[in-house]
């Protein structure tokens, strides 16, 4: 997780489709971030501190969310628009 946090830390890009928020969560790089995830992680994420969301994609400063792989033609094209 150490390697997580410091990807955050250094702010750079980062994507998580699916159930893979738990890492970020796991990392404490939530707090105060507008997300969305599988709405099965949507207390999980609110209470480790997250905006949790129900939308097909998030972005929040380097930290872009999608909430599962039918969402991925949307979650791919705004990782590639934001270069």
């Amino acid at each position: 997780m150490a390697s997580v946090r410091a990807l955050v830390d250094a702010g750079k890009p980062i994507g998580a489709i699916c159930h893979a928020p738990w890492v970020l969560i796991e990392a404490g790089a939530v707090r105060g971030r507008r997300m969305t995830s599988r709405p099965s992680l949507q207390i999980d994420l609110r209470n480790a501190g997250a905006d949790w969301v129900d939308e097909e994609v998030v972005v929040d400063g380097t930290l872009t969310t999608s909430r599962r792989p039918d969402d991925l033609d949307a979650f791919s094209t705004t990782i590639v628009a934001r270069g």
